[in-house]
């Protein structure tokens, strides 16, 4: 019995080696491989992006619709000049207030113009926008 006990780890040791993928002889082996399904996925076309809507507020004028250049003639240069995609934010600040404005291309034109503007104090209370930019208009 000690000698059967011996020879069976030798046995399993050997089993593990063997080449298991081998045909027997005289036949072969046939391996199929299905290719996997392929999925259409549409490419999406240009993103139409909406028009911005120009706020149009007494006080205002000359600021919207005018383009950054523009606007750096009326303002100077601004403190903060922040371009993320296709928008871009504007920014002065002065004793009296920040303003913020905001410039987004129009349809057919790749020039961004001013849209939006934004006024706030220095602690963040809401002042009026003209009056701001009557303000900073001014001080420059």
């Amino acid at each position: 019995m000690r000698p059967a006990i011996l020879a069976l780890p030798a046995a399993l040791l050997l089993a593990s080696c063997g080449g298991g993928g081998a045909a027997p002889a005289g036949k072969t082996a046939q391996v199929r491989s299905t290719p996997p399904a392929r999925t259409t996925v549409p490419r999406p076309g240009p993103i139409q992006r909406p028009s911005a809507q120009l706020q149009m507020v007494p006080g205002l004028e000359g600021v919207i619709g005018a383009d950054a250049l523009q606007l750096g003639r009326v303002f100077g240069t601004p403190r903060l000049d922040v371009i993320e995609d296709d928008a871009r934010k504007l920014q002065w600040s002065g004793t009296a207030c920040i303003l913020d404005i905001y410039l987004y291309p129009q349809t057919g034109s790749s020039k961004p113009i001013a849209t939006y503007a934004d006024a706030r104090r220095g602690d963040g209370r809401e002042v009026d926008r003209a009056s701001c930019v009557a303000a900073l208009r001014k001080s420059q």
